[in-house]
């Protein structure tokens, strides 16, 4: 092979791997730019913006909605309600109580500013259900307090689009 087509032979060869490489390094780019967007927002700390309540034929509802994702919650039997970082007793009357933490999760945004719109305490006239307290929003904890006369029996999952926590509680069929 002489020269000149020695020299266009490899300049075409480099050519052709300089376009490859710019083919797979585009959407790699794009794929990070999307993952690092999509991680950053998942990271986000969620917003506790509401709580709610309904009465349904065999089962009282808690839903907690958020903006962002569903975080961490936990609900846990305890002997008594009281505020978080105060310790202050929530004035709700019952004799069974449940606390739902949420974390990672705040009541207000970066600049200190409410989000959280729902109730801070209630009194609730249900078949199980009978108070509901924002009980804390500290230091990524947002914590409720729910109150009832007799043993709860419950069950728990997340919903999504929008995104909310529930808290179902049996009760014998009101209907």
């Amino acid at each position: 092979m002489n020269r000149p087509r020695r020299r266009q032979a490899t300049a075409l060869g480099l050519g052709a791997l300089l376009t490859a490489m710019l083919a797979f390094a585009a959407p790699a780019s794009a794929a990070a730019t999307t993952a690092a967007t999509t991680t950053t927002a998942a990271t986000a700390t969620p917003l506790v913006v509401n709580a709610r309540w309904g009465g349904h034929c065999t089962y009282d509802r808690v839903v907690i909605d958020l903006q962002g994702y569903v975080p961490a919650v936990t609900v846990t039997r305890v002997p008594s309600l009281v505020y978080d970082g105060s310790g202050k007793p929530v004035p709700l009357a019952g004799r069974y109580f449940l606390e739902i933490r949420l974390n990672p999760a705040a009541g207000h945004d970066d600049a200190g500013r409410n989000v959280y719109r729902g109730p801070k305490l209630l009194k609730i006239y249900l078949p199980k259900l009978k108070g509901l307290a924002l009980t804390g929003d500290y230091e990524g904890y947002v914590t409720f307090g729910a109150a009832f006369n007799t043993k709860p029996a419950y069950t728990s999952f997340k919903l999504h689009s929008p995104e909310r926590f529930v808290l179902d509680i049996a009760h014998p069929n009101v209907c």
